[in-house]
């Protein structure tokens, strides 16, 4: 059936596929590192909006929740290759800690960008900036912004141990590295972290830079399908598949470049990092603070960030309680409302 079966006799095989443990592994540690993995890998799904509306926890700080839990995935890793009790899945597990704690520096700094233009790290927030069309992405605000986007795709494919950053199993010469001792069901859990990773930064590339679940061109709004009840909901719908269709890309961009370039050598690596994406991530993130500070309506002359602040809704002004009293009983409840706070100041020379 032209292969569309494969992935499931895959899983069929991994799951009855006999689960063994080495004899110089520690049994608790090296049953324990997969289950790390996975969770690190899934858990920041709750924070990532698929739609308008459509994510499992609207977090104010949900892009530093993000990042900070998927830099935990590396845990599991250095688990794996401690508590296997071979020399090459420890070599694997010391490259991926030096790799992703190295390119986590330019990756945070990469994100500082969008959070700059948006005024806040809510991911809803950000993406509904950018609705309208493809003009108002945060990828095309400036050039800071673009460079920034392609510096962050960069280091996300290092961070999630895809080639050519694929260091920590290098098959020629670990002989799969970290994971050589898996088998079965236990190797199946780095696979699905691996893949639900790069969907993770996948779509959070969507949100940040390419307007989320907005597609190109503003069909919805076309359409009338905003709001609540049944437009509304067919509106998310298309969101969704706009958001699906961006991650599902950026997937395919990370595979294909796993068969288009070599496998670098750690020095490569390293100095990659060190030398070219965090200066390049500081020099964007500085030019974008200054372009907001002269030039906020950005490069195409709109400003998605300035026509819906963040803050609109959040913040309301503060008017000071009216003490109860016959007098202000007897004024209508829309006069006690609109009534301005009063400020008491002392003044001398008025005391008799």
């Amino acid at each position: 059936m032209f292969g569309w079966l494969q992935s499931l006799a895959d899983g069929v095989k991994l799951i009855t596929k006999e689960d063994i443990l080495p004899d110089e592994a520690d049994a608790l540690l090296f049953r324990l590192a997969p289950y790390v993995s996975f969770c690190a890998g899934f858990v920041a799904y709750m924070a990532l909006p698929f739609s308008d509306g459509w994510v499992a926890q609207d977090l104010d700080s949900a892009v530093f929740f993000l990042l900070a839990v998927l830099g935990l995935e590396v845990f599991g890793v250095i688990l794996a290759g401690y508590a296997s009790g071979s020399k090459w899945s420890l070599f694997g597990a010391m490259r991926e800690a030096a790799q992703v704690v190295s390119y986590e520096v330019p990756l945070g700094l990469c994100v500082v960008p969008p959070v700059v233009l948006a005024g806040t790290m809510n991911l809803t927030e950000i993406a509904r900036q950018q609705t309208g069309g493809f003009w108002n992405w945060y990828v095309f605000h400036d050039p800071f912004t673009f460079i920034a986007f392609w510096v962050f795709f960069t280091c996300a494919i290092a961070s999630v141990n895809r080639a050519p950053f694929d260091l920590a199993e290098a098959e020629s010469e670990l002989v799969a590295g970290f994971h050589t001792e898996y088998s079965g069901i236990r190797w199946s859990y780095f696979f699905m972290a691996e893949y639900g990773s790069m969907f993770l930064v996948s779509g959070l590339a969507a949100v940040l830079f390419c307007g989320g679940w907005s597609g190109p061109l503003p069909i919805g709004e076309w359409l009338g399908l905003t709001g609540e009840g049944w437009p509304g909901f067919w509106g998310r719908m298309l969101g969704l598949v706009n958001f699906l269709l961006k991650c599902s890309f950026g997937m395919v961009v990370m595979m294909w470049v796993r068969w288009s370039l070599p496998r670098l050598r750690i020095d490569q690596v390293m100095h990659m990092c060190l030398k070219y994406c965090l200066p390049i991530s500081c020099f964007t993130l500085v030019g974008v603070s200054f372009w907001q500070l002269l030039l906020p309506a950005g490069l195409l002359g709109f400003a998605p960030g300035l026509t819906r602040p963040a803050a609109e809704h959040r913040f309301p002004a503060v008017v000071a309680p009216i003490e109860p009293g016959p007098a202000n009983a007897a004024a209508p409840a829309t006069a006690r409302r609109s009534a301005p706070a009063i400020s008491v100041e002392s003044r001398e020379g008025e005391r008799t």
